[in-house]
């Protein structure tokens, strides 16, 4: 059985939910889980670095009590998110830490993760490492990671700017092995989208930040409700990468949004005394937004994905009452 059909196995719909800064925290996770997808947090998200542990013990917790309680109902494995950069000074001990753990997934990001695979590849978890190009797709397979998440253009946060028709055809000329598609996915007809163009999963983070779980404040949800694809600026200002933001938090933290200075990798920093002020002011999000009606309960929202995806395969086969 192959690797993508494996990690299906107890998952009510094919999607990973994207690690978030600040935003992914256990109960956030607990619930995407739960309903079936696999949830995930940024380790840098657990400050002090020894909470990590403690939040690791409560989502393994959590999802053995669920299984106990709910025989049968699907349970899906959940991830970490580490940053393989030079500033992000809690590297080894957070990989410690899951190590210890026997995280069954560990998402990477930036550079390519040689030793990282090696710790996690020795208890046995999986790596999927996040790219926005061939490039850095082909460098994370020599460095043998099991899976790609593929950023396309309109993904939240960091995002890259190639259309996923031409990124995941492209990879897939010389890679079988898992795909996740990340770009612009709220909604149910998205991940089967995700799906037709070859990818084995949809990777979504904005539509899981209006839920009542997502550790986000209320302006924030509320602005992502309210706000469409014209409202996200695409800029490398606030971490030295290109990222996708929302226009009106920038703007409400005093920028011009249409007359944003500009800033380079070397202004990057990930590291444990990394300020998170930026980030509380200034709040990314991706160009689905128009999407997204309501701050909903994670489990409704995937209740909705999982609607909307299998009235769009209705669709495609002409059993919907409206074909």
């Amino acid at each position: 059985m192959s690797l993508a059909k494996q990690l299906k196995n107890g998952m009510s719909l094919p999607v990973i939910a994207a690690p978030m800064f600040i935003v992914s925290q256990p109960d956030l996770v607990v619930a995407q889980c739960t309903s079936g997808i696999i949830g995930s947090f940024p380790a840098l998200n657990a400050r002090p670095p020894e909470l990590l542990d403690e939040w690791l013990s409560r989502i393994e917790s959590a999802l053995a009590a669920h299984r106990a309680n709910h025989p049968g109902q699907p349970v899906a494995p959940y991830a970490v998110n580490q940053i393989i950069h030079s500033s992000n000074d809690r590297l080894e001990r957070d990989l410690d830490t899951c190590a210890r753990h026997k995280v069954p997934i560990i998402i990477t990001s930036l550079r390519a993760p040689d030793e990282v695979v090696k710790t996690v590849h020795a208890y046995g978890g999986v790596v999927f490492h996040d790219v926005i190009s061939i490039r850095h797709a082909r460098k994370a397979l020599e460095a043998g990671v099991d899976g790609l998440i593929l950023v396309c253009a309109g993904a939240g946060g960091h995002a890259g700017t190639l259309s996923p028709f031409a990124l995941v055809r492209e990879v897939r000329r010389f890679f079988d092995g898992p795909i996740a598609l990340s770009g612009a996915i709220t909604d149910g007809a998205g991940v089967l989208a995700a799906e037709a163009v070859g990818a084995d999963f949809a990777y979504i983070g904005t539509r899981f930040i209006a839920t009542s779980e997502a550790v986000a404040v209320e302006g924030y949800k509320q602005m992502i409700v309210d706000s469409t694809a014209a409202d996200i600026v695409y800029t490398p200002l606030f971490t030295g990468v290109h990222g996708n933001y929302l226009k009106k938090s920038v703007a409400a933290a005093g920028l011009d949004p249409d007359d944003l200075p500009t800033a380079d990798k070397t202004s990057m920093n990930f590291g444990s005394n990394r300020p998170t002020k930026a980030w509380k002011d200034i709040w990314g999000a991706g160009q689905g937004v128009g999407n997204i009606d309501a701050v909903l309960p994670a489990r409704d929202v995937v209740a909705k994905l999982v609607t909307e995806y299998n009235d769009a395969r209705a669709r495609l086969c002409g059993n919907s009452p409206s074909a």
